[in-house]
């Protein structure tokens, strides 16, 4: 099923003040979505998505034939290709980058759950650290860099780890007993999460840069989670306020920004583009789970810039640097993935942009010379 409408109108004229600050991305007068669909038969409903890259592919995974199982997918040119597993029944892909090489973890055939990289039409298993029964890949780069999770011998909870030129390297924590990474960036910023050490359980988010892994703090609470980074080094995620509640974060190297939420007490940033924009899932104040965006400074519920009857958009998970965004949520009861694609706005609506802008440039010229 696609739903390919327009933003009404009024939603435009909602939109006009924030969308001229974000250079080279596609101003939208809303989206277009589309549902990324199963695989295999149509009874395969459930599906995720949790990567897209500057070209419009997809990385995710949904319910093979029967329902039984989830493997991995890529999404390139409107065509899901199963990646397969590493021998075993399930697999799930969380990340590719601008190549349409993908990460994630699959079974092998003893069972135990692998950090894989997908390329060229081949699933490697990356292995795990020091002999250890199981890890997963969350992120790659375009240098092919991997990172993730990785248990070890002596260490189920596992440790942050960077696979690179055929080999998986321990990360370390910030003190505690595990870590794991979530992003890295093309120059080779990996962010992620690590427990803290102490008897407070708190775990914090880290940039790790140059072999050196910097806390990154909080809102004022215990803890903090990163999930990806862009090539400017932003970090995103979400992190625990002073009033206990979690806020999404954007991280620029001058401590943590809190974005807020859509009305309610939770909130969470999942992905952050070239461009500083930002997407995610906060609660409303009615208690709804809903994705968002957020751009100039103003998160955006996500479902108020699209016309698709039948959907509720609950979590944004990836956003490229043309606006694009991707993640799941529900239509008619049935948890799906979509991705959503910016409607440019119309030449009346630059007209609209082009005239407020004067608009204002004439008042402030006017401002001071009255003063």
């Amino acid at each position: 099923m696609k739903v390919n409408k327009n933003l009404a109108v009024s939603t435009l004229l909602a939109m006009a003040a924030g969308v001229w600050a974000v250079p080279n991305v596609a101003l939208a007068a809303g989206y277009t979505l589309t549902d990324l669909g199963p695989l295999g038969s149509s009874s395969g409903a459930a599906v995720g998505t949790l990567g897209i890259n500057d070209y419009g592919q997809t990385s995710g995974y949904a319910y093979t034939s029967g329902g039984s199982a989830t493997n991995a997918y890529l999404y390139s040119g409107g065509v899901k290709t199963d990646l397969g597993t590493l021998g075993g029944a399930n697999s799930a892909a969380l990340g590719l980058n601008g190549l349409g090489q993908v990460v994630g973890y699959a079974q092998t055939a003893s069972g135990n759950e692998n950090a894989f990289l997908y390329s060229n039409g081949t699933m490697t298993d990356l292995g795990t650290l020091d002999s250890g029964n199981t890890s997963v890949a969350y992120g790659i780069n375009d240098s092919g860099e991997v990172v993730g999770n990785s248990a070890t011998l002596t260490n189920n909870t596992g440790y942050a780890f960077l696979y690179s030129n055929g080999s998986m390297t321990n990360l370390g924590t910030l003190g505690g007993t595990y870590s794991w990474a979530t992003g890295i960036n093309n120059i080779g910023q990996v962010v992620g999460s690590s427990a803290i050490g102490g008897s407070s359980g708190d775990q914090h988010a880290f940039l790790y840069n140059n072999g050196t892994m910097t806390d990154l703090g909080t809102l004022g609470g215990g803890s903090s989670t990163a999930w990806g980074i862009n090539g400017n080094g932003e970090v995103i995620g979400g992190a625990y306020t002073t009033g206990g509640n979690q806020h999404a974060f954007l991280y620029n190297g001058g401590g943590m920004i809190d974005l807020g939420t859509l009305g309610g007490g939770t909130s969470t940033a999942y992905g952050i583009n070239q461009y500083g924009q930002i997407v995610g899932y906060s609660l409303t104040s009615s208690g709804a789970h809903v994705a968002f965006l957020y751009s100039n400074g103003q998160m955006i519920n996500l479902n108020n810039l699209v016309s698709a009857p039948g959907w509720g958009l609950a979590d944004a998970y990836g956003i490229n640097s043309q606006g694009d965004i991707v993640g799941d949520g529900y239509y008619d009861g049935q948890h799906y993935a979509f991705m959503l694609t910016p409607v440019p706005i119309p030449p009346a609506g630059w007209l609209f942009g082009s005239g407020l802008l004067g608009l204002i440039a004439i008042t402030r010229r006017r401002n001071r010379v009255e003063r």
